[in-house]
């Protein structure tokens, strides 16, 4: 629970993906996205058949265009703007984006600080950002619906000192979620039984409406 003072196991937030930078607006708008487009993403990208590099594209353009679930908007973005565009089109003008500080505290014990309840504690609605592995820095961006964020400072559990300032968010409907998801196999339940609640991995943002 996250809770002042409680005691936990911080998962392994540590972003595994390359380093990769997105590009300007005026390049990506003019590079095809699209698996009917797939010979032309080879040839720019010099990607030879059947290579792990091919599986790569599939494998994101599939995810990019897969149709969104009930109640959910998504778009993948490669610039900072269509970031930006996206989530306003969902939250309205007046957002704010949040992360988590570092790594510091991954794999190991640590101690929960001083938590922020993000807008009051109100069930509210959140665009998540994840990255997706393609050529250049691509995000897999989509809205969540009635979920609670917080904000918490990282302690080390000997000295008290703070390492680290974490996102989490807590998932309040389950229902339409996989009975294989790794939550339910873990803890035992079924889809809808419970809330599930994780941290914001290293380079992952969380956009809310500002507070």
């Amino acid at each position: 629970m996250l809770k002042g003072g409680n005691v936990m196991v911080m998962p392994n937030i540590k972003d595994r993906m390359p380093k990769r930078s997105f590009l300007p607006q005026v390049i990506l708008s003019k590079l095809p996205f699209s698996t009917l487009r797939l010979s032309e993403l080879k040839g720019i990208f010099h990607v030879r058949e059947n290579s792990s590099m091919e599986h790569m594209l599939v494998d994101a353009l599939a995810e990019c265009e897969r149709a969104p679930s009930l109640g959910e908007s998504k778009q993948c973005v490669g610039s900072v703007e269509d970031m930006i565009d996206f989530a306003v089109s969902v939250l309205g003008h007046n957002v704010v984006v949040r992360s988590t500080k570092n790594v510091n505290g991954s794999k190991q014990n640590v101690m929960i600080g001083s938590v922020k309840e993000i807008n009051g504690g109100e069930v509210t609605n959140l665009v998540s950002c994840h990255q997706i592995m393609y050529p250049y820095l691509l995000y897999y961006c989509h809205s969540l619906p009635k979920v609670r964020v917080y904000q918490a400072d990282i302690l080390d559990v000997e000295s008290k000192a703070k390492i680290n300032h974490g996102v989490a968010i807590c998932h309040l409907n389950t229902a339409d979620w996989s009975p294989k998801h790794v939550a339910f196999l873990a803890l035992g339940f079924s889809p809808g039984q419970i809330e599930v609640c994780h941290w914001f991995y290293e380079n992952e943002m969380a956009w809310t409406t500002a507070d």
